[in-house]
């Protein structure tokens, strides 16, 4: 029986050159494996990476998994990096723990640790029990923002929440006739196309579906995937004729209306057409938001892009649940009165919504702000 393992004191000068390799991997597996998380793992062996690994699509092996297959028996008292610790529990495939130990690694270096209560800690024990050395912390923030929508998933208990605005200069995102296509040039519309590629869901409303009559799906040369599209229609008044009901057949499509307008004759011919139908608590027209999102979470979606108007845009940021914003801004001044989130009830300046870790990129013409709300 191996002797126990311990965490390591003197950390590889080298270690954080290695997980960064690992941090790259991951990002291959950006938006293709949900619920999973996307991790990159490197086995690195007399100072030479040998093998490489990602998360592969659900169902597929992890990162972990992949690069011990690749490395075969030269995996022998190699170290692995691995962005997330290691899973320990039985899911669609096997613990990689096992695997790891079985494959004879002898050091293992972690990201950070999984806060899914099911890894949580046991994986490292788990590696340490069996003789194998760990140390976990490396690259740990860079980390944590690359997994955010997979630790929302885990620690909220509901898919993380971006939402995507295009404005003019002055804050509107319309001009005085409602005209908005196209506020923001190509070169931020085609940004929108790769978010909605990573996305598992594009919510919007049926307000948007009436006045813009949207595709909401991915419009880029072969498409990794195409996200689930989630419409918000409290009495069942999206038209037959619009372009989302017209391609039900070719893209997943979730409807949310009210309790008892399931059973509508209208419900019923959307079903027949493609459509899922799901009644949620409604107050008047106003769907209960977090119930919408704890059935978008137990579908085992994990990140969901927030297309839509300023009144729906309100209320998320009302419910405190806006996890990220992506907002475009288009070197126009449109003036009017169509300014974005005119319906959120912040009555003084000292009920503002903060932002914090704001990035600024010169997208084309256009400048797009990202940020996170801070609610506090």
């Amino acid at each position: 029986m191996n002797q126990p393992g311990k965490i390591l004191k003197n950390i590889p000068a080298d270690s954080t050159y290695y997980m960064k390799k690992a941090f790259q991997l991951a990002e291959k597996a950006r938006g293709t494996c949900s619920p999973n998380p996307f991790v990159g793992a490197v086995i690195v062996k007399n100072g030479k990476v040998i093998s490489e690994g990602w998360t592969q699509p659900y169902g597929g092996d992890h990162a972990e998994i992949q690069a011990l297959k690749k490395a075969g028996k030269s995996a022998r008292d190699a170290d692995l990096y691995v962005t997330l610790e290691p899973c320990v529990h039985y899911g669609k495939t096997p613990p990689c723990t096992d695997a790891i130990i079985k494959a004879g690694i002898k050091r293992v270096f972690i990201g950070i640790i999984d806060p899914n209560p099911l890894v949580n800690g046991k994986g490292v024990k788990k590696l340490m029990d069996a003789g194998i050395e760990v140390i976990s912390g490396i690259m740990e923030e860079a980390i944590s923002r690359q997994l955010e929508y997979y630790l929302c998933r885990i620690q909220k208990g509901r898919p993380f929440v971006l939402w995507k605005t295009a404005l003019s200069m002055d804050g509107k995102y319309a001009a005085k006739d409602g005209s908005s296509r196209w506020i923001t040039g190509e070169s931020s519309r085609r940004l929108v196309h790769h978010l909605r590629e990573e996305a598992d869901v594009i919510l919007s409303s049926i307000g948007t579906v009436l006045k813009d009559d949207p595709m909401l799906n991915v419009r880029l040369p072969k498409p990794i995937k195409q996200p689930l599209r989630a419409i918000l229609d409290p009495y069942l008044e999206i038209p037959l004729n619009s372009k989302i009901v017209q391609s039900l057949l070719e893209y997943r499509t979730t409807i949310f209306c009210a309790r008892g307008k399931e059973n509508s004759p209208h419900s019923e011919l959307l079903i027949s057409l493609g459509a899922s139908i799901y009644p949620i608590t409604a107050k008047g027209k106003i769907l209960c938001l977090k119930e919408v999102l704890g059935i978008l979470h137990q579908q085992g979606n994990y990140l969901i892009l927030l297309e839509c108007g300023s009144e729906l845009a309100s209320s998320f940021f009302s419910e405190k649940l806006i996890d990220k914003s992506y907002i475009f801004y288009a070197p126009k001044i449109l003036g009017g009165n169509k300014a974005i989130l005119s319906e959120l009830d912040l009555p003084d300046l000292k009920s503002a919504i903060n932002y914090k870790d704001i990035s600024i990129q010169k997208k084309g013409e256009d400048w797009l702000i990202i940020g996170y709300p801070s609610y506090s």
